[in-house]
């Protein structure tokens, strides 16, 4: 390897993406090609970076396999910032197997902590935390170790575990100054705001304020009936009882837990769950087996009864009952919870993110670009929706995870 890309490529690893282009901007050498790739990314121009990367695979040729792992891993690093969650990652995975096979460790962990940031932002929370289990990022330089805890931080976030988020925002923050990359310093500060912003509205005896991360930490452990309209679940402090598939009853069970200790009458309840403004006797009907249905649902969390003009909510062993509410209340908050971090998303990858169809985002998508909240470039396959985040507020809470008590 000649001076000016090893110069080229310490540059990169220094954040230096102008300095690296300086020395090989005008070479069309497999290695020029794949420094220049990794330059184009850094300095935000996906396209064209993932072109050069793949022009420069292929020069690379087939005797030169360990280079062109790496260049598949660089493909996969752009393919992951541009949201193109659909590219394949049996690719990458076979080219972390090819990397470790010739003892290329670095690259090798790199491509698994790739691996695992896809399934992070996909929500498959369990199966990212059983793969980064098995990297021990000790001996890795100080970027690594910062990306290390970053996914760690990630999946704690996701898991409303707040002190161990901080504790990894922590040493990221310590392995990211070490490294010296403005850059990933930026990623950090970024990722540890979330812990100070707004995350959640909650909602009791028809107030409201709002809650951080460790304060709907603590309200989750804590004795209350919560309904989480973030989750579409009813828990309390032993039960999670999921309505994500029954919308009318999750918001049947919201609009009685807004007005506990009160009753809701008949009418509002069929307004707002069949959103009709005028209840005939046959919607009062449709009322009672729906109420009937999520007695059945909320089974010994709480009881509905009726009343002389509605019905009303009792917890059956809390002793309050609050809800857990959006912090800016939106139609499409899911979509905007994604788009909120900055990145540009297709249609397709925020489909695969939120386990909806892509009609159902595409829909989502257009309302919102109606109301001016989101923008798009690009058009087909190559179009991209892009939104800056919500000021002032963390989106943790309506992002994909599991259930909180698993």
């Amino acid at each position: 390897m000649d001076s000016l890309i090893t110069a080229a490529a310490r540059a990169l690893a220094a954040g230096d993406p102008l300095g690296a282009l300086n020395r090989v901007a005008l070479r069309d050498d497999a290695p020029a090609l794949a420094l220049r790739g990794i330059a184009m990314a850094q300095l935000g121009d996906l396209e064209r970076a993932k072109a050069l990367v793949r022009s420069a695979a292929r020069a690379f040729g087939a005797k030169e396999a360990v280079a062109r792992a790496r260049c598949i891993v660089a493909e996969a690093e752009i393919a992951l910032a541009a949201r193109d969650l659909g590219w394949p990652a049996k690719t990458l995975d076979a080219a972390r197997a090819t990397l470790e096979a010739h003892g290329d460790r670095l690259n090798a962990a790199y491509a698994r902590y790739l691996e695992i940031r896809r399934l992070l932002l996909i929500g498959r929370l369990d199966e990212a935390e059983r793969r980064l289990a098995e990297l021990d990022p000790a001996p890795f330089p100080p970027a690594s170790r910062a990306a290390h805890e970053l996914v760690v931080a990630g999946i704690a976030l996701r898991r409303l575990k707040t002190q161990p988020a901080r504790a990894a925002l922590a040493r990221a923050a310590h392995a990211a100054r070490y490294a010296g990359i403005p850059a990933l310093m930026a990623e950090v500060e970024s990722a540890s705001q979330v812990l100070d912003s707004p995350a959640a509205r909650l909602i009791s005896r028809r107030e409201e304020r709002l809650l951080l991360l460790e304060e709907v930490e603590a309200l989750l452990a804590s004795k209350a009936l919560v309904v989480d309209a973030c989750r579409l679940v009813v828990r309390d402090e032993d039960t999670v009882v999921s309505l994500a598939r029954r919308p009318v009853l999750f918001t049947l069970a919201r609009a009685l837990a807004e007005a506990w200790p009160d009753d809701v009458p008949r009418d509002a309840l069929v307004e707002r769950a069949f959103r009709l403004r005028l209840a005939d006797e046959s919607h009062r009907a449709r009322l009672r087996v729906e109420m009937g249905r999520l007695r059945a649902e909320l089974g010994t969390l709480a009881t509905i009864s009726a009343t002389p003009r509605g019905f009303a909510l009792a917890p059956c062993a809390a002793s309050e009952v609050v809800v857990l509410a959006q912090p800016v209340d939106e139609a499409h908050a899911a979509v905007l919870a994604c788009l909120g971090d900055g990145e540009s998303w297709s249609s397709s990858a925020l489909a695969l993110a939120l386990g909806a169809s892509q009609r159902t985002v595409q829909r989502s998508l257009d309302a919102l670009a109606a109301a001016g909240k989101v923008q798009w470039f690009g058009r087909g396959r190559a179009r991209r929706w892009v939104t800056p985040p919500v000021p002032g507020f963390a989106t943790t809470l309506l992002l994909p995870a599991p259930l909180l008590d698993e």
